[in-house]
């Protein structure tokens, strides 16, 4: 397997559906012109509304839905593959319908437009955070998921995560049982824990797990009482930050080494070397 371009896209997405989604097809065309065979989208890139998210889900329950829709054209547009953040669907994978919460998703599409993967969210952000919100309760809105999603990508075995679920490294490790060569995050991590937790975090699954870290964030002001840190990375296998965006929308991007992974594997096969 050759090497492959991939781009992190980091937005400051906020409660206009409308304005959210011609930010991320101007950043997507940016990624796909600069090289990207695969583009990863932030958390809630479309909607970043808590109040709306029910409404919104319910119009996504087919890829006919307006954001899922959305995904498959920019896809074929820029014949890209695109791992679409996380949208709000109000239905489990199985088709059964929700009547009061939405699962936060992450469609993977491939350059064709066909959806090709769905993550749910596993673990939900309930937490007092010393910011302007202060309290943030991710379960009054979403349904967890409980299953883990991997899948195969012109960039090697890619798993799925979101956000909240960076704190949970045993997710990671099963996602290395499956075989996984890298793992995005699309996440919305607030100011004050990204400050605190971020970097460590994303370098931690890395070097653990021996796989790239591809994370894509919300980047800025996204309303009057929530601020998102940003730094959107992508990081090798060894832990080292290859490319990172502190603030504002933008798009950075690397090329992933098949090679390389197997490299570091071999060097120091820790995956041999567990005990527990």
């Amino acid at each position: 397997m050759s090497n492959t371009m991939v781009a992190a896209i980091q937005m400051v997405s906020t409660h206009d559906l409308d304005d959210n989604l011609r930010q991320a097809s101007l950043l997507l065309g940016q990624a796909a012109r600069q090289g990207a065979r695969i583009a990863v989208l932030p958390e809630n890139f479309a909607v970043l509304d808590t109040a709306r998210m029910t409404v919104h889900g319910r119009r996504e329950l087919t890829p006919d839905g307006p954001i899922r829709s959305f995904l498959a054209a920019q896809a074929r547009k820029y014949g890209i593959w695109i791992v679409g953040g996380s949208l709000p669907i109000a239905a489990r994978p199985d088709g059964q319908a929700l009547s009061d919460r939405v699962r936060a998703s992450c469609i993977v599409v491939d350059d064709q437009g066909a959806e090709v993967a769905r993550y749910d969210k596993i673990h939900l952000f309930d937490a007092m955070v010393e910011d302007s919100q202060g309290q943030y309760r991710e379960s009054d809105t979403f349904e967890p998921g409980n299953s883990l999603v991997s899948l195969d990508t012109p960039a090697g075995r890619l798993g799925l995560a979101i956000c909240y679920d960076l704190r949970f490294p045993e997710l990671f490790r099963q996602l290395r049982e499956q075989q996984v060569e890298w793992v995005t995050l699309p996440s919305a991590f607030t100011w004050h824990t990204g400050d605190a937790h971020w970097h460590p975090l994303i370098r931690a699954r890395a070097i653990e797990n021996q796989v790239w870290m591809v994370a894509p964030g919300q980047g800025g002001q996204n309303s009057e009482r929530r601020r998102t840190y940003g730094h959107s990375m992508i990081v090798d296998p060894w832990g080292k930050v290859l490319k990172e965006l502190a603030e504002g929308a933008g798009v950075v991007m690397a090329e992933l080494n098949p090679q390389y992974s197997q490299e570091v594997r071999q060097r120091m096969p820790v995956w041999e070397h567990r005990r527990l």
